[in-house]
């Protein structure tokens, strides 16, 4: 792992759900860009100090000239986006696979550059966008692809927080600080922290690709420098619309992404906050509420469950199934055989959109909200 240590948040939510199947092992870290605070953290989880190192060009040098079967399988990186780049880079060309958390970088021409290396070497690349492990997102996406809510006319998808409503990060708060500066967070704030998962929920769920889009951001919290609320109208490729809406200060929100998908026979419905449960509309008859662990949903949705139905799963379970997604590939990889041809976890390919999305809702919003071209990724 590089980064995660002492006073990190999405560091521990990785190590749970990477080891939930039992089928990886914490080995080796770089916990911190402080060498003494990442001695310490790699003391916390209890790994033998010749295995916690200072930074993670050392830990790359060092564990490439390990034996075969004690190396890395695989590296995981939960830094802040300006330093998802290097050493993804490094370890890409030193031989290993990358588990890297979202936005995959600090800006787009640093997510083409990568995916010119994973290209080049190779190596399984995984971006977790983990809200499209669940098992009912599975199944509104299978309700797209198998035609059941017909022609795709309109997606309303959401995310709201509160968090940031005042100057969290002027109190040291560690998550706060790092978000809302441009040097360390990248061209935007909210947008970029929480719009590129609704972005990529909506693409996950209906396939659509974004041909235009109209984008209003607006800094509320005074001395702030990136938006903490945006804004987006959607014009999708073969005419569908779409209404893209991410906010940290929305005052009493939690965690509220959300996504509503209308089609010509039908519509759906998903919340993350209850994420057991998927709101299935019909224009003749009342709405239903499917639930995840039934006999009802499909086959897809039953592969990426774990318990039984009324028994709850959410986060941490829809994180681990990117994972167990992701060890598909990276057992191939290791091995030397071909990868199956089924995997379904966010590649490199959906870093670059994301990225391609942040700058263009971005240059929208500089040039007053304009109706921008999304690029070709």
């Amino acid at each position: 792992m590089i980064g995660g240590g002492r006073g990190a948040f999405i560091g521990a939510v990785h190590r749970i759900a990477a080891i939930m199947d039992g089928q990886a092992q914490l080995v080796a870290g770089a916990f911190s860009s402080d060498p003494q605070r990442s001695k310490d953290s790699g003391a916390d989880l209890m790994l033998p100090a010749d295995r916690v190192y200072a930074s993670y060009e050392e830990m790359a040098k060092a564990e490439a000239v390990r034996p075969a079967n004690d190396r890395l399988d695989f590296v995981v990186i939960v830094t802040p986006n300006h330093q998802h780049f290097p050493p993804a880079k490094l370890f890409l060309e030193s031989g290993f696979n990358v588990v890297c958390d979202k936005p995959v970088t600090f800006d787009r021409k640093q997510a083409e550059t990568l995916r010119k290396i994973v290209a080049k070497t190779k190596k399984v690349f995984v971006l977790t966008h983990n809200y499209t492990g669940n098992p009912m997102v599975k199944e509104a996406r299978e309700m797209v692809r198998t035609g059941k809510l017909g022609e795709i006319r309109k997606v309303v998808v959401e995310y709201p927080q509160g968090w940031l409503s005042a100057r969290l990060e002027d109190t040291g708060q560690k998550q706060a600080s790092w978000r809302v500066d441009p040097k360390r967070s990248g061209a935007a704030g909210a947008m970029g922290d929480i719009g590129t998962h609704a972005e990529n929920l909506a693409r996950y769920i209906t396939g659509l690709e974004i041909d235009e889009l109209c984008a209003d951001l607006t800094t509320f919290v005074k001395g702030r420098k990136l938006d903490d609320d945006g804004n987006v109208l959607l014009r999708f490729k073969g005419g569908a619309k779409g209404v893209l809406h991410a906010s940290q200060i929305s005052v009493g929100e939690e965690n509220n992404l959300n996504i509503r998908v209308y089609g010509e026979k039908g519509g759906l419905e998903w919340h993350q906050e209850n994420p057991n449960e998927l709101i299935v509309k019909y224009p003749d008859r009342p709405s239903e509420l499917w639930r995840r662990g039934n006999g009802y949903v499909s086959d897809v949705a039953k592969k990426f469950t774990r318990t039984p139905s009324g028994h709850p799963e959410g986060y941490l379970e829809a994180f681990a199934n990117i994972y167990a997604e992701a060890f598909r590939a990276i057992r191939a990889e290791v091995g030397g055989e071909p990868l199956p041809e089924d995997l379904d976890f966010p590649t490199i390919d959906d870093g670059v959109y994301g990225m391609a999305f942040i700058e263009t809702v971005v240059k929208s919003s500089k040039l007053g909200a304009k109706w921008v071209k999304f690029p070709k990724t």
